[in-house]
């Protein structure tokens, strides 16, 4: 095997590729896609108690637990429950190839309060502080796309020249604004020490061009090291497209694939000129998720057997009464991909967690549904009940997703690692 084919088999890595550091993990997306990627953990950070249950059923364990923690790809992901802010990374200075966490969205989201950089949950000055305590060669966040409002766009340029000069740090009281102008005039400096400056790249993905079964608009911001000389870096091209489904709509592939009955298929209408997504995979869709994939043994989910009755054989499978169908809460369509899973805090507005099946009625997915909309491996458990289950998924990363955005990322840094040798 060479290249990613040497480094990844289909159950994930097969050897180490790196260590990382990962913080405000919540219950556990970009952390388990940065592991399936081949990089160690070396601390994972996380204050929700949920969170944390969830992560500790799953792959962490807490920290100071063993003298032996995190020593190999297979270890227990050491895991520091509480305050970012209470931790210092200073210990790990030097050790950390990636530091990744997806920060909170709520100073940011459509959906929150838009707060912005006002917001005391606006945690990218703790993401600058690890990567001043250590030095990564590399960082990925990830964060939702209001953060591309117009509104924000001044403080959004000043994150991303922080994030390039992260050493040029902010001083007690002095505001953002008189410290992005410091920044500016930092930056255009030549005469810097490399390993003090990061070469930053940022861009909206959709999750659905890269084989996730949801159409998920999110920012990604990826920094690579100056001395790595890794600026040339570009984001991985999609894999996925709508033209590509609509087309094996069209043509019946798609329908022949699932074996649908004749009275529920349709032709999608294609617009002239509309790019048919020639030389990618189809989009998936909520059928396709709900299908399993036979190639990596994930099983189709039955229609669950009750209202809270837990499936016998599918963890958190279980009905949900209620379900509603109104304008402004429009369900899932089955042959699309789903909806934006959202962490509502008072319920989930819109209809992003109703399924509508073929005969036209309705029900509430289930919390294993959804977590396969988000690329969730079926093994993984989520701590709480319903509400909670439902909000852990809604503010992961999507595993897929980050798992295409840390390959790449391991890529690059092996490409550094033998240029560094010659």
């Amino acid at each position: 095997m060479t290249g990613q084919a040497a480094l990844f088999s289909q159950d994930g890595p097969t050897r180490e590729v790196g260590t990382s550091i990962e913080l405000f993990t919540g219950g556990g997306g970009l952390a388990l896609a940065m592991h399936k990627a081949g990089f160690r953990h070396l601390v994972a950070v996380e204050l929700d108690k949920r969170a944390c249950e969830t992560l500790r059923q799953n792959k962490a364990e807490k920290f100071g637990a063993s003298d032996e923690q995190g020593t190999t790809l297979q270890s227990k992901w050491p895991l520091k429950e509480g305050d970012v802010k209470k931790v210092d990374f200073t210990p790990w200075s030097g050790e950390v190839d990636v530091v990744a966490g997806g920060v909170p969205c709520q100073p940011w989201s459509l959906g929150g309060a838009h707060k912005g950089y006002d917001d005391e949950r606006n945690l990218w000055p703790e993401l600058f502080r690890t990567i001043r305590e250590t030095k990564p060669r590399a960082i990925i966040a990830e964060n939702v796309k209001g953060l591309l409002r117009p509104s924000f766009a001044p403080y959004y340029e000043y994150i991303l020249n922080e994030l390039r000069a992260p050493f040029e740090r902010r001083v007690e009281g002095e505001d953002w604004r008189d410290h992005a102008k410091r920044l500016e005039k930092a930056l255009a400096k030549d005469s810097i020490d490399p390993t003090e400056r990061y070469d930053v790249q940022y861009k909206l993905v959709n999750a659905a061009d890269y084989g996730v079964p949801q159409v998920r608009w999110r920012v990604f911001v990826v920094a690579f090291r100056r001395d790595l000389g890794l600026s040339g870096w570009k984001f991985p091209e999609p894999t996925h497209s709508e033209g590509a489904l609509l087309r094996a709509q069209a043509d019946g592939s798609y329908w022949d694939e699932h074996k649908v009955p004749k009275r529920y298929r349709y032709s999608p209408i294609i617009p002239d000129g509309f790019d048919d997504g020639d030389g990618t995979e189809r989009w998936r869709t909520l059928r396709d998720a709900l299908a399993g994939d036979s190639a990596t043994g994930e099983l189709k989910l039955p229609e669950p057997i009750g209202d809270k009755v837990d499936h016998p054989k599918h963890l958190h499978h279980y009905g949900w009464p209620g379900a509603r169908e109104y304008p402004g809460h429009t369900p899932n369509l089955l042959d699309r991909p789903a909806k934006t899973v959202k962490a509502g805090v008072h319920g989930v507005p819109g209809g992003e967690t109703v399924l509508k099946r073929d005969d036209g009625s309705i029900r509430y997915m289930t919390v294993r549904e959804v977590a396969r909309v988000m690329s969730f491996p079926d093994e993984w458990f989520l701590a709480g009940p319903r509400g909670e289950q439902m909000r852990q998924l809604g503010n992961a990363v999507p595993v897929k997703l980050a798992a295409v955005m840390a390959r790449s990322v391991a890529e690059a840094l092996r490409s550094g690692s033998r240029a560094e040798r010659g």
